[in-house]
């Protein structure tokens, strides 16, 4: 029995050194577990967007095991993204709440050419809701809620659309990109990444998409016992494609859901670079 019992001890002390390291990074961002870039090339990109960097950040779930400790560490990694344009997907609002003011003056830090663009995720319903977009409006984010903006470099321009609740199809099951022209380059922001196979979202260049939290567990970035999508593992993190081909970004988000625990998982900011191919 004093064997069992050691045997069990040193498994509960090896899952928890695994744990440790899984979720850990060299980041030099307290509470980030990495800077993730993806290069997007596109021959639809106009010229003189080569080069364009956007910041992604989603999932913040302020607080759960994103806490204010490491809300700085946050800002200071979309701060050496040197993005032109900040990108936010949804979620910001943590189960036993969180300061919202607290967190979109934190991000109202981070500078960029373009501004601060955002979506709402599942978690902005009733007092959460509110509580968002006030602080929204306070740190001059700009929603997009079934709605494109155009941002311009000199007689150039690229598209950014925002969906609206995409689990609500009856309401939103059509597109805003389909009243655009294929020629156009156009970036959706979506909380979810069901919503880019749920819909037709016809002349959409890249998607991008968080609410999975790439599984919080997984292995190999295949296989997670949690179940944030309808389609199982199939856009659990990472640059995916829908049935049509069209390319999504899934981040694993900076905070939890359900259980405050990451394994093989790291949080992070994405980086999305544009080329024009």
């Amino acid at each position: 029995m004093k064997r069992l019992f050691k045997n069990f001890f040193f498994l509960l002390l090896v899952a928890a050194c695994l744990s440790s390291c899984a979720t850990a990074s060299l980041s030099k961002y307290k509470g980030v577990g990495r800077i993730q870039r993806y290069d997007f090339y596109s021959e639809q990109l106009p010229d003189s967007f080569d080069g364009f960097r956007m910041a992604f950040a989603t999932d913040f779930h302020y607080e759960s095991r994103f806490t204010s400790g490491r809300l700085g560490g946050a800002i200071r990694a979309l701060q050496a993204t040197d993005a032109d344009v900040l990108l936010l997907g949804g979620d910001y609002r943590g189960r036993n709440g969180g300061n919202m003011e607290e967190l979109f003056s934190a991000l109202a830090r981070v500078h960029t050419r373009y501004g601060t663009y955002a979506v709402m995720g599942n978690h902005e319903r009733g007092e959460s809701d509110t509580l968002v977009r006030r602080a929204m409006a306070h740190a001059g984010v700009c929603l997009l809620e079934h709605k494109v903006d155009t941002l311009w470099k000199g007689k150039e321009f690229i598209l950014l659309c925002g969906i609206r609740n995409p689990f609500d199809l009856g309401r939103n099951g059509v597109s805003p990109t389909l009243s655009l022209k294929p020629e156009d380059f156009v970036v959706m922001l979506t909380h979810t990444p069901d919503y880019v196979e749920d819909t037709d979202v016809s002349n959409t260049d890249l998607a991008l998409a968080g609410h999975t939290h790439g599984g919080q567990i997984s292995l190999f970035k295949r296989w997670t016992p949690a179940h944030f999508s309808k389609y199982g593992n199939r856009f659990l993190t990472g640059m995916k494609h829908n049935s049509r081909g069209i390319p999504i970004i899934i981040s694993n988000g900076l905070g939890t859901s359900r259980k405050d625990i990451r394994l093989f998982t790291p949080s992070e900011v994405v980086l999305v670079v544009l080329h024009k191919k």
